[in-house]
């Protein structure tokens, strides 16, 4: 079933929770997502980890997909994937990316934009590790981004590493690991009655973060 235009035109939320001051903020835009992702945690927001990546080709093609942060510090946000997926290839072609964060249940979003480095293997190994055993398997049995006739390929793959791995331990595959965005714009979004949301934006300039406002 489809619906009519007028129906999906009508789908909004007046959003009325809270409002956002350059006085509320800290003055980094890193303890700012920290204490807005401590928020997040404790009021229920389900995953609030998950969000969308966006990365390009050389050329500017882009593409968007929804992943899950696995930290964040000095540096920036961490995430980890197949260096030969899609994502890989775009990010070794350009390094430019940006990520959104969604917390409906708080009608806030955060927007960051940056450049990508990989992290180095011990670290990318580390975390490798922590992983379940059938996320680790998983890691090797998948071609990610490549095409496959039917899922059998997949579930065949998979048996034969439980097996090969049956007894040792699960290496992290070579074209495994993870990525920090190092961010130079941070936007942080809290929805508003009657559309009038409030957008802060941290602009980094000279090594210093500068906080402007946005019009909604």
């Amino acid at each position: 079933m489809s619906l009519d235009k007028e129906t999906i035109e009508g789908l909004r939320e007046d959003y009325r929770l809270a409002t956002l001051n350059e006085a509320d903020v800290a003055d980094d835009p890193i303890t700012q997502f920290g204490q807005w992702f401590s928020e997040a945690l404790s009021s229920g927001v389900k995953e609030p980890n998950a969000m969308t990546l966006a990365t390009s080709t050389a050329d500017g093609k882009p593409s968007a997909r929804i992943m899950l942060l696995k930290g964040y510090e000095h540096r920036g946000f961490i995430f980890y994937t197949n260096y030969m997926s899609r994502k890989g290839q775009e990010i070794t072609k350009n390094p430019h990316a940006a990520l959104v964060f969604f917390w409906l249940e708080m009608e806030r979003q955060v927007r960051i934009e940056g450049t990508l480095e990989k992290l180095d293997e011990q670290e990318s190994d580390r975390y490798f590790q922590s992983r379940p055993r059938d996320s680790r398997i998983g890691a090797h049995a998948s071609s990610q981004s490549k095409e496959i006739s039917d899922r059998e390929i997949l579930v065949k793959n998979l048996e034969q590493l439980k097996e090969k791995y049956k007894d040792s331990e699960i290496p992290k595959p070579p074209h495994w690991g993870g990525y920090v965005v190092k961010p130079s714009l941070v936007e942080f979004w809290q929805g508003g009655h009657g559309r009038l949301h409030d957008r802060l934006v941290y602009k980094e300039e000279n090594g210093l973060w500068k906080i402007t406002r946005l019009a909604p």
